[in-house]
């Protein structure tokens, strides 16, 4: 992905107006970024359809629910706290649910709302996968970096993260879609 005019490289013409491209360093960093965030999801990923038969997505999905109070959730903040879609969530859900890992159930004080509830047989998936995901992302990220280095990624996500999640209300955001 080329976040820079021709020119920035070397060839072509100049950049035109007011744009501020990214440095030669800028653009080497976000290029490793790119490369090793793809790489580690797609390991991720891997890992979780090898043990578990599961996307790195479903798998988050069921630890948010067995995190929270009572294994439920609404589905409205299910889809926010995972960041994607109503529409995604729907189709996420309805998969975990023919797996037997979840159930749906309605809002009472809502009859538009579903809850999504973790089974026992979701918890039991859990306990089974949760080892060895834990060991790919320890082998993946924290094993290659030292206490200061995952303290200043930590940091430094935490900054990103802050600055991408607006506060307003009617945010244009997927997961508010």
């Amino acid at each position: 992905m080329n976040t820079a005019p021709a020119s920035a490289s070397g060839s072509g013409p100049g950049p035109t107006g007011d744009h501020r491209w990214l440095t030669a360093e800028e653009q080497r960093v976000w290029r490793s970024y790119l490369h090793a965030t793809t790489l580690l999801e797609d390991h991720l990923d891997r890992q979780l359809q090898r043990d578990a038969g599961m996307p790195h997505i479903y798998y988050g999905l069921l630890v948010q629910l067995a995190e929270s109070p009572g294994r439920r959730l609404r589905m409205t903040e299910l889809a926010r706290n995972a960041k994607i879609t109503r529409s995604r969530l729907s189709h996420a859900v309805a998969r975990l649910e023919k797996n037997g890992w979840v159930r749906r159930e309605d809002c009472p004080s809502d009859k538009r709302g579903q809850f999504a509830v973790l089974t026992e047989e979701g918890r039991d998936v859990l306990r089974r996968t949760a080892p060895g995901h834990v060991a790919a992302v320890r082998q993946a990220l924290f094993d290659r970096l030292t206490s200061e280095q995952q303290k200043s990624l930590g940091e430094i996500m935490q900054i990103v993260a802050e600055g991408l999640q607006p506060d307003e209300a009617g945010a244009d955001l997927p997961w508010l879609r």
